[in-house]
């Protein structure tokens, strides 16, 4: 897979779009209709206050964005920085070194809206010698697609990845190493019935989040920022940090999580084609959890 991925990635942007809009798109629509079916079910339970004229045109946008998102990853790895700070423009990056500065560590909370991978690529725009990024990742289950990823984001800097099950012992272990932290976690999938801890009316339905970060957040005094992510026109992406908290412990239960949940559901209304609709964000109900399935 990572042959493919160097060999597609000499390509012109331009072309790769060609390929996104000619083939890709075609392809998964059309001919394998990938998660056609979760897509359409999500779109009508989200906006149950659109015509299904309307559902169906975010539908299809949202599958063409999800075309481009994967030639633009691929593209992402011969990326020059000159051209990546051109395409990816972050505002309130001052807040986030003053947070850092304070507290010595921030949690950056995301969702799987817009070029996620690229937006990993913040990391360049704060990072120095002096503060280590660090980006949180689950392993996939195929292992050449793992390397393959894990390949593409060592190419936009930052100190490197952590796999999810290993997270609480790298962040001790960086504690000790008494440097300014920030880690990146996209934490808008959904969570497994035992840890499904916090619901909320969610896109007008009853959705659990994961809780992680906040436990996360207060247990090492972290401050939490939200990357509200939005994308003026095709291949151009703008970030803007909003700080959730810069204190944890003197928040409530759920708060930090709640407060996500509700920047997340504002920025997918505001361009709800660039959120990962092919996610089954709703297999388990409140009783599903509550069963423990």
């Amino acid at each position: 897979m990572l042959f493919w991925i160097r060999i597609l990635s000499r390509l012109p942007l331009s072309v790769l779009y060609f390929l996104s809009d000619a083939l890709l798109y075609p392809l998964m629509y059309y001919v394998i209709r990938y998660r056609r079916g979760i897509v359409a079910k999500n779109l009508r339970l989200s906006f149950p206050e659109k015509s299904a004229h309307e559902r169906k045109q975010i539908e299809r946008a949202f599958y063409h964005h999800f075309s481009d998102a994967i030639v633009e990853i691929i593209y992402g790895y011969r990326i020059s920085e000159g051209e990546m700070q051109q395409r990816f423009e972050f505002e309130g990056v001052e807040k986030v070194q003053d947070i850092l500065a304070q507290t010595g560590g921030v949690l950056l909370l995301m969702g799987h809206i817009g070029n996620w991978e690229w937006t990993a690529d913040m990391a360049k725009r704060y990072t120095n010698p002096d503060i280590l990024h660090y980006n949180v990742y689950r392993k996939l289950k195929s292992e050449s697609s793992d390397k393959a990823m894990l390949a593409l984001r060592a190419k936009r800097g930052g100190s490197g990845c952590i796999e999810k099950n290993q997270l609480l012992r790298r962040m001790v272990a960086l504690r000790h190493e008494g440097k300014p932290v920030s880690i990146g976690l996209i934490s808008d999938q959904k969570p497994s019935p035992r840890n499904a801890h916090i619901w909320t009316t969610f896109l007008h339905q009853d959705t659990a989040f994961l809780d992680g970060a906040e436990v996360l957040a207060r247990k090492f005094g972290y401050a939490v920022v939200y990357m509200h992510v939005t994308s003026p026109r095709r291949g151009y992406y703008r970030g803007h940090c909003e700080v959730i908290t810069a204190d944890p412990k003197n928040t409530t239960d759920g708060e930090i999580t709640l407060s996500f949940a509700r920047k997340l559901e504002r920025n997918i209304l505001e361009q709800p084609e660039q959120w990962l609709w092919s996610h089954n964000r709703w297999k388990w109900g409140r009783a599903d959890c509550k069963n423990g399935k």
